[in-house]
């Protein structure tokens, strides 16, 4: 099973969010396997606008199996 791998060679606002949105569109799972809540990411389909500060970019999409892994750091103060 081939896998792609979406790494950021900076701090954040690098477009991940938005190249991860795009390509999953042909994958069976978006993960994030790593970090915390961030500024967020906004996808939008159609109309609608959705910020997501946790979600991977890309679990949106229809029929995506979205995993959050063991090293993603949940602050549930943000849960809310």
């Amino acid at each position: 099973m081939p896998t792609l791998a979406i790494i950021g060679a900076q701090w954040g606002d690098e477009g991940k969010g938005k190249i991860t949105d795009y390509l999953a569109e042909d994958s069976d799972a978006v993960v994030r396997f790593q970090g915390g809540n961030n500024a967020g990411h906004t996808i939008v389909i159609g109309d609608n606008a959705f910020k997501l500060h946790l979600l991977p970019s890309g679990v949106l999409r229809e029929g995506k199996l979205a995993i959050i892994g063991n090293g993603v750091v949940v602050n549930m103060d943000d849960m809310a």
